[in-house]
């Protein structure tokens, strides 16, 4: 079939500001957006600048707007968007060149979650790995499940309005550790959660959720971290 997509293009060497442009391929209604940025690079202006890697939903480098929404080129088919195919950069990251953005912000948030094991304890005497019930495991599998696309954050409205704003992929990446039973650094993460650009700034938008290529319930994750900071449970 015939596709044509109109594709964001800037390019800081030569642009004041982003455009527009158009292009027609023929494609398969299987194939996925990502095989038709490809034809558009291969065949038609090899100067189209996009973030892929993996190619299969799992390293998360190639989220995009597709028709509006964010989603994951390689995962999204053309039969589910059509044959009219708008593709623009993330919103709220600055925009590099066409559709790639600055992601040192998004990253510099995620890191600011102290995204690691802290645990001072010695280890068990027998000299065997810190050990889990498998319903202690259970407890923080969902948010480890998170590939940094960064399509949740940057569907985010209070992220939009300010990228001090932490942003729902930092606050996964903070969740995934305070309910890990190794962890001892709960009170940290907390506090960190506690200050002005933390869970305060969520206003349950769902906008997260529903932009998450993994199917993650961000939302009702970032509601788990606001009941422990007040309550100071993590059952």
């Amino acid at each position: 079939m015939e596709v044509t997509v109109r594709i964001f293009r800037y390019d800081p060497e030569k642009d004041q500001r982003g455009h527009y442009e158009n292009y027609t391929v023929e494609a398969h209604e299987t194939d996925r957006v990502l095989d038709v940025l490809e034809l558009v690079k291969g065949h038609k202006d090899g100067s189209l600048a996009f973030r892929r890697s993996c190619a299969h939903g799992v390293c998360g480098s190639d989220a995009m707007r597709i028709n509006g929404r964010n989603a994951l080129a390689c995962k999204t088919l053309v039969r589910d968007v059509g044959t009219e195919i708008k593709i623009e950069p993330l919103l709220g990251l600055k925009v590099t060149k066409d559709l790639i953005v600055d992601m040192e912000p998004f990253f510099d948030n995620y890191k600011k979650m102290l995204p690691y094991l802290i645990n001072e304890s010695p280890l068990p005497v027998d000299g065997r790995e810190r050990l889990q019930s498998p319903e202690q495991r259970a407890r923080f599998d969902e948010t480890t499940k998170c590939i940094l696309c960064a399509a949740c954050t940057t569907a985010c409205p209070s992220f939009w309005a300010s990228e001090e704003y932490y942003g729902p992929a930092a606050l996964m990446a903070a969740h995934r550790f305070v309910f890990d039973s190794r962890d001892e650094g709960t009170t940290q993460r907390l506090e960190i959660l506690s200050e002005t650009n933390g869970t305060v700034r969520c206003h349950t938008a769902y906008n997260c959720t529903t932009a998450c290529p993994r199917g993650i319930h961000i939302t009702e994750a970032i509601g788990e971290l606001k009941m422990a900071m007040v309550t100071g449970k993590l059952d």
